[in-house]
């Protein structure tokens, strides 16, 4: 069926606006509320969110919305997406929420679901949950209205799992590492964890003004932090994004290490320390071949799944994996989180360094890339990869890269956007290919 409000990752738009509204936010709160009011238990739901402003309107909504069809509310506060999984999980809530637009800039928000296990929902869970929206809500009655609480020690159950995830015997003495948190959710979780580990922390992006988060900073505005490891002389610097559950990090020399080179850092880890599971580790079809190639050298494989950490996910569940990612830095450890978690990523990156001494320069440039691009066109209306040139583009394309690379053309699943991503050994042909179907797209649109 077709979505409305879900994208890849739950529901995304500009706040206060025709998608996402405080009006939006309670149907969410009611519908999904109802759905999981299962057995004869008290429900509960826990809420968390990210900084931004408009994040106080869509707490009160999703309250109100949940509370009106009978479920307890508990409200952790700012507080990183893979947080509220694991408190949804180790409080027995029936359904966690996230309140956060991730990467975007303040004005947009989001909401993300959870379910009792700390994993994403279903694309059935999402499908039933907005039938649901456009129905008549079923109200409680009176005497079972929910109720509502905030809890104050959400950010130390959260500092202790992170540390949970290391031996017991490693610590961070004698490291200087500069933390960038986006001005979001792990403002002051992540730097404080890293901290109690022994490090020195030289915070960033933790000065929160309900309109600053990833302004400048964060995983997805790299110059401050690139800047900021140099300056200082630092061993490392890890950059996360508004809800914390993405890392990019910054060697010693100021150099961008991505999620491809993190993945296959913790994967050939884990297999040298026995405890990767089946064989290889799960990515998307955006990873670089590189990784691909580095990977089968160690005697491991990597496999594909559609875009968006949800997919990723699906797939290691599947397959029985324990590591997986994005390029773009959501790194899914299940043996320690059920969703995408940078700090936890990061201290498997730390650990590293401490184990082998080396310093993140030599340890966490792994493989060299291959040329790949990815160019973005935005289009307002229609479906511009149903029109015939643009089909007759990419078909070209194909038989371009046929053998020596690979193309990959999708929509965004959160912006109305078309993503154009080649790579090959080729880097003239791969820009050439890229430029011809974005033309294209721009031509139909």
């Amino acid at each position: 069926m077709g979505r409305t409000y879900f994208g890849t990752d739950g529901i995304r738009g500009r706040a206060n606006g025709t998608k996402l509204n405080a009006a939006t936010a309670m149907r969410v709160g009611q519908a999904a509320g109802r759905h999981f009011l299962r057995g004869d238990h008290k429900h509960r739901v826990v809420i968390g969110k990210d900084t931004r402003l408009s994040g106080y309107m869509m707490e009160n909504a999703l309250v109100a919305g949940f509370t009106s069809v009978g479920m307890d509310c508990i409200m952790t506060g700012p507080l990183p997406t893979p947080a509220v999984a694991l408190l949804t999980r180790e409080m027995r809530a029936d359904i966690g929420v996230m309140i956060s637009a991730s990467h975007n800039a303040y004005g947009d928000n989001g909401i993300k679901l959870f379910g009792p296990d700390g994993f994403k929902l279903s694309d059935a869970d999402e499908e039933a949950i907005e039938a649901a929206m456009d129905a008549e809500p079923v109200l409680a009655e009176g005497d079972h209205i929910g109720r509502a609480r905030r809890i104050e020690d959400a950010r130390g159950r959260y500092i202790h799992a992170v540390k949970r995830a290391l031996p017991s015997d490693l610590r961070l003495d004698g490291m200087k590492i500069v933390v960038d948190c986006a001005n979001g959710a792990a403002y002051n979780v992540t730097p404080t964890a890293i901290w109690e580990l022994g490090a020195e922390v030289i915070a960033m992006g933790v000065s929160p003004n309900g309109t600053n988060i990833n302004d400048g900073v964060g995983s997805t505005a790299l110059d401050a932090i690139k800047a900021r490891v140099v300056a200082e002389g630092a061993d490392i610097g890890i950059a996360l994004d508004g809800d914390a559950d993405r890392l990019i990090v910054i060697d010693e020399k100021g150099q961008e290490v991505d999620g491809d080179q993190i993945m296959g850092l913790i994967g050939s880890r884990w297999k040298l320390k026995g405890l990767l599971k089946g064989d290889g580790i799960v990515a998307t079809v955006m990873s670089n071949l590189g990784l691909e190639r580095f990977l089968a050298g160690e005697g491991l494989k990597l496999v594909r799944a559609k875009v968006g950490d949800r997919y990723v996910l699906e797939a290691m569940k599947a397959g029985g994996y324990n590591v997986g990612g994005e390029q773009s830095g959501h790194m899914i450890l299940l043996d320690h989180a059920t969703t995408g978690d940078g700090t936890i990523a990061a201290m498997q990156v730390l650990a590293a360094m401490v184990r082998t001494g080396k310093r993140a320069s030599e340890l966490l440039h792994l493989f060299d890339p291959v040329p790949q691009l990815l160019k973005n066109v935005r289009f307002e209306h229609g479906d511009p990869l149903a029109d015939a040139k643009v089909q007759q583009a990419i078909a070209s394309a194909e038989a371009e890269l046929a053998g020596s690379g690979r193309l990959v053309i999708r929509k965004s699943g959160t912006e109305p956007l078309i993503r154009v991503m080649a790579e090959g050994d080729n880097g003239q042909q791969v820009e050439r290919v890229v430029d011809s179907i974005c033309n294209a797209v721009q031509g139909a649109v």
